[in-house]
């Protein structure tokens, strides 16, 4: 990732937040609101094949990348991704609109969509009018639900009820298949929309349509059906009881048996789908309720989702918007988190008039010390003593002990009791600052970066699951209804991204869970920041695709010699029956060294056939319809070939690697379905496409100076993965190597299609156990977890907040969409925002993450996931509310792309700047103190800390020897991991844990779990009479001392005593003791919400090995580090130059 201004070492943390990302993320300033447009949108058929216009905004005081030093960007990419794309394009230039000659309707009627691309499209005639429903018509059906993981019951059950006949949100006529078994539900059908009416839908829409995404098997666009304003292709409909598994609709489209000016015939009466979730439902899966005929197909996954539409945010010129009525208009009581407080002055924005969020007044108290800090905050959030504590002025120079006994709580958001009830769990969605600063200038006086860090799709123990004909959403911004949104009455609310009012669908009204109506405040939806949606056919290009693995595997001299074959073949056996999907799973395998070789699996055969194709250079695939096979039907034969690999290739004497045409076919093979690929890789590729040269120089590995070929060396990986994604193929990459194995390049297939990498180090099946045992735990979480296929994802925030750049594993499809091919609950993504307008007329921001999936089970589902934070205007409060972990890791990804796109040096320094600016911004503005010592806030103690740490990982550490290939997966993991696991890898736990009592131990289940307190990370800590644990999140050390009690070796290690502890032990045996049984509880609770399991490692005083545990100790000087206090010295003497 290219981040501008890191080439000054004094440059600021303000002067590295503006950034085009490695990933493609690069993305122009997106604001969701009225009559924001977005930019830099382009035309599938030339995205990629043409630089993107120059949209972005110059920010002063930004410095450009040195010269020479090209930014790493998907942009980058030349290739034409849509190969197949062809035709004019529909969309308008960027900032241009189209308007509709049909006649203009009051604001208040019945809304179509807007064009995501800034079209205006025509509102139904004054004619057309709906059948309403009455409220004894809807009766709902009630089927408890699982979340969708093995974790526990949801919150609510999944709920579905009927739709009211032809009226929705958008005035849709819509239709449901009627689940299996299932009577259809009886209501009333308005009459079907004659042809005349058909067409004045069609007016003043572009003539030119949508070219088709390849692979998706869109029909030929010879019709256009309009409805909600936007022109595409007749639906394909679709039931996955209709068809054969893996039939040829997913290749090509169905037949178009009608002519471009015939009408299509209505659908069949609306039925209900009721059912539990798609994950775990008996039988195969019940239709979930899809749209009718008047529902067009999108053509990109941009409209998909919904971006902004921004053309419908204020009635057209001449046209009067209809009044609101005072607030409270005709409404009972409301949820004290929808109660409107009067605006505290007037605003002419009609968008955002006067609004003042439910529950709160504007922050304009000033903060002059800390004696007012109480009077001050009480009055806003009831929790005074908590910030007063995070500005209390901390002397870091004298106060050494400032890590808390236990790991600190992300900090709670100064919200009301009702807004923090139903606001989103930091696990999910974390800002680095908990109070928004109203404007950039203020913001940059903070010298503190804004950003966002997810988890979106992590494993949830309680997870409402709605099923719902209407997916209630603004009409203006395409914001999901949220807590956060206030209600003015029953029939109208207001979105609390880009304040504008919407109409309260009448299907809405009805309360599944309470099972009344006219309250749709208590809607699951809006007593919720995370629910899931099961989507309708709105959200699809084409039917939802089955789960797909391939497995492509080296089985080179050196894989076989690894032994790693046997420990994948076994594992895949054992977890055979858990693999994600239902009986429409298939499963294929590509085994490469010198040649590429395929297993013919189909069923009927004896035993499976392998075809070899020895021409790497135009590889082919051999046949088409049995090498990816039905897992259920073929099970017996996967079984064989299972048995049969380790075997196949004991005596092979090829040393070659064909990776590159061995992905090549891989990705022809999978390219009619999309799916995951799972490449497992022992040494460097040799041969063919993508052949690599070793980059890496040993004698280099502990310089000081600039580390070289952090980046790829061809662009070969990423122009695949690129392809990949287009064909919703995910890449993940396990690399199994003792040599060098260039990562760097390798990394790349996985990165952009939104996969994942993992790397084993010197894996030997037999000399390495402890990485045997991970690479086993690690494969059984991999193939058994819940997985999400042809993925996007969107976030949205308050009008006035941007995103510019995003981190992660993904591509970014337009400014603000990324896609993922295949989306899985153990990565972490982070964004960076600015803020391009004051927020002093609100005193709340929101954020807003929706992912758009295909679960296993085939269903698409919508997770939405909502964030409100309080805006201030106040520095010292921007100080309060800072989080130091999520800064931290917002940090470390953007140095790792600057160590990409310039240096190593350069990313270093600006670390360290980002600490000294910090602290001076403080000292200057934020505390009346005098200027002696180190002075911090205490929410921001332990942040120098924390950089300090970061200096000293792998990815970022200069002076100690550091294998390329390690340095590169720490740096992918810093960008592809949730932040709880980044924080145990930068700033490990330690424990003491020989002299454990019950004394504040946690009873929970019948078991009793020590508490022991967090320990410095320094050498001072440890005793030789002790025994110490450090979490360093993958992986555990348990160092013993020499003179450790012989009690604790012998009744937790099985040893009698220290001299006869064995030097490579790597786990703690089950003794029947109690120093065992509270030994392994406390261990368990450590790991039990961790979904890969680390490598475990006893080290002994005196063992060779101890260097790899006393390398974490981070507050320790080296040869080539400062110590915590060194570094505190330096920081202050930076800050008084």
């Amino acid at each position: 990732m290219s981040t501008q201004g890191y080439a000054n070492p004094s440059s600021s943390v303000n002067n590295y937040s503006m950034s085009s990302s490695q990933n493609g993320g690069g993305a122009a300033p997106c604001q969701n609101g009225p009559g924001q447009m977005y930019p830099a949108m382009y035309p599938a058929s030339s995205y990629y094949s043409s630089a993107p216009p120059a949209a972005y905004p110059t920010v002063a005081g930004h410095s450009a990348p040195p010269a020479g030093k090209i930014p790493v960007s998907s942009s980058g990419y030349s290739g034409n991704y849509y190969q197949k794309s062809s035709g004019p394009s529909p969309y308008p230039a960027p900032g241009t609109h189209q308007y509709s000659n049909a006649p203009v309707q009051p604001f208040q009627q019945t809304a179509p969509y807007a064009g995501y691309y800034g079209q205006v499209y025509s509102h139904p005639s004054q004619g057309q009018t709906q059948t309403q429903p009455q409220p004894q018509q809807l009766q709902p059906s009630l089927v408890p639900a699982s979340s969708g993981s093995n974790l526990g019951a949801p919150l609510y059950p999944i709920v579905s009820y009927p739709a009211a006949p032809g009226s929705s949100q958008y005035g849709t006529l819509r239709s449901s298949q009627t689940t299996a078994g299932q009577p259809p539900v009886s209501t009333v059908m308005p009459p079907p929309p004659t042809q005349s009416s058909l067409q004045q839908y069609s007016q003043g829409i572009g003539a030119n349509p949508t070219p088709s995404h390849p692979g998706y098997g869109a029909p030929p666009l010879s019709q256009t059906a309009t409805v909600n304003g936007q022109s595409n292709a007749v639906q394909q409909h679709y039931d996955p009881n209709l068809h054969n598994p893996m039939s040829h609709h997913y290749a090509t489209g169905p037949p178009n048996s009608q002519g471009p000016d015939k009408e299509r015939p209505p659908s069949g009466t609306p039925g209900t789908s009721v059912h539990s979730s798609p994950q775990h439902h008996p039988g195969g899966d019940s239709s979930s309720t899809t749209t009718g005929s008047a529902s067009p197909v999108p053509n990109s996954y941009e409209s998909l989702e919904g971006g902004g539409y921004s053309d419908l945010a204020a009635p057209p010129a001449g046209v009067p918007a209809k009044q609101a009525p005072p607030f409270g208009y005709n409404y009972p009581t409301v949820h004290p988190a929808y109660q409107q407080n009067p605006a505290p002055k007037p605003d002419p924005s009609p968008s955002h008039g006067g609004y003042n969020p439910p529950g709160y007044q504007p922050y304009s108290q000033p903060f002059p010390s800390l004696s007012e800090l109480s009077s001050a905050l009480g009055g806003l959030g009831g929790v005074s003593e908590q910030e007063a504590e995070t500005l209390r002025p901390v002397n870091l120079l004298q106060e050494r002990n400032i890590l808390p006994p236990k790991r600190a709580p992300p900090p709670e958001p100064n919200l009301s009791n009702d807004l923090r009830k139903v606001n989103c769990s930091p696990d999910t969605f974390r800002c680095t600052l908990t109070n928004i600063p109203q404007t950039q200038a203020l913001l940059n006086k903070a010298r503190l970066p804004l950003g966002l860090l997810l988890h979106p799709f992590r494993d949830l123990t309680q997870l409402p699951v709605i099923t719902s004909n209407t997916i209630v959403r603004c009409r203006s911004c395409r914001t999901y209804i949220n807590p956060f949104v206030s209600f003015l009455d029953q029939r109208r609310w207001k979105c609390n991204l880009c304040y504008r009012v919407n109409d309260v669908p009448d299907e809405f009204m009805y309360n599944p869970v309470t099972r009344s109506y006219g309250e749709p405040h208590k809607r699951p939806e809006v007593q919720n920041s995370t629910v899931e949606f099961i989507a309708s056919s709105d959200y699809m290009l084409r039917p939802p695709q089955p789960a797909v693995y391939l497995f492509l595997l080296d089985v080179s001299h050196n894989a076989v010699e690894s032994g790693y074959l046997n420990v994948f073949c076994q594992s895949l056996l054992d977890n055979l029956e858990k693999l994600p999907g239902d009986t429409r799973t298939h499963i294929g395998f590509v085994t490469f060294d010198s040649t590429v070789h395929f297993y013919n699996l189909q069923e009927g055969l004896s035993q499976p056939q392998m075809l070899v194709v020895s021409d790497i250079d135009d590889v082919f695939i051999p046949t088409h319809d049995s090498l990816l096979v039905n897992l259920k039907e073929s099970k017996e034969l996967v079984k064989d070939l299972l048995n049969a690999l380790p075997g196949m290739f004991t005596h092979t004497r090829e040393t070659q690697s064909a990776l590159g045409p061995a992905l090549q076919a891989a990705y022809k093979l999978m390219s009619p379905t999309g799916g995951r690929v799972s490449v497992f890789q022992t040494q460097l590729p040799t041969l063919g496409a993508g052949h690599l040269q070793s980059r890496e120089d040993p004698n280099l590995r502990s310089s000081t100076k600039n580390v070289l070929h952090l980046g790829p060396a061809t662009d070969f990986y990423k122009k695949l993965a690129l392809d990949c994604s287009g064909q919703q193929i995910g890449v993940d990459l396990f690399l199994l190597s003792s040599q060098y194995s260039d990562l760097a390049s390798l990394a790349c297939v996985s990165k952009y299609s939104a996969g994942s990498v993992f790397y084993y180090p010197s894996f030997h099946h037999v000399h390495n156990p402890a990485q045997t045992q991970k690479f086993q735990k690690d494969l059984q979480r991999y193939l058994t977890r819940k997985i999400g296929f042809e993925a996007v994802m969107r976030i949205r925030c308050t009008k006035g907040l941007s995103i510019h750049t995003f981190h992660g594993n993904f591509f970014v499809r337009s400014t603000d969409l990324l896609s993922l091919a295949n989306v899985n609950p153990d990565s972490g993504f982070a964004v960076q925002m600015s803020i391009e307008e004051s927020l002093a007329d609100t005193s709340l921001a929101c954020f807003q993450a929706a992912l758009l999936y295909t679960s296993s089970k085939g269903k698409r589902r919508i997770r939405v996931h909502t964030l409100c934070l309080p805006v201030v205007s106040q520095l010292s409060e921007v100080f309060a509310g800072a989080d130091s972990q999520a800064i931290s890791c917002l940090l470390a990804n953007m140095a790792i792309d600057r160590s990409i796109s310039s240096s190593l040096s350069d990313a270093r320094d600006a670390l360290v700047n980002a600490v000294v600016d910090c602290l001076t911004a403080y000292r200057a503005n934020g505390s009346n103190i005098q200027p002696s010592g180190l002075i911090a806030p205490a929410a921001l103690r332990l942040f120098p800390l924390y950089v300090l740490a970061l200096l000293k990982q792998k990815a970022l550490r200069t002076g100690t020897s550091t294998r390329l290939d390690e340095r590169v997966f720490s740096m992918c993991e810093l960008k592809s991991q949730p932040l709880q696991q980044i924080m145990r890898m930068v700033h490990p736990d330690l424990y003491r844990i020989d002299n454990m009592t019950e004394q504040a131990a946690l009873h929970l289940n019948d078991s009793v779990i020590p508490q022991p307190p967090l320990l410095q990370l320094t050498a001072e800590k440890l005793t030789r009479e002790g025994a110490f644990l450090l979490d360093c999140g993958s992986v555990m050390y348990l160092w013993v001392g020499k003179g450790c009690n012989e009690t604790f070796i012998r009744d937790v290690l099985g040893f009698q005593n220290y001299a006869s502890l064995p030097s490579n032990m790597t786990e703690i045996p089950e003794l029947q003791t109690t120093y065992s049984e509270r030994t392994r509880a406390f261990i368990s609770w450590l790991l039990e919400s961790r979904t890969f399991l680390p490598a475990f490692h006893v080290v002994k005083d005196d063992a060779s090995t101890k260097t790899s545990f006393f390398q974490h100790l981070v507050e320790d000087r080296t040869e080539s580090a400062f110590s915590y206090y060194e570094f505190l010295l330096h920081i202050q003497q930076q800050m008084s130059k």
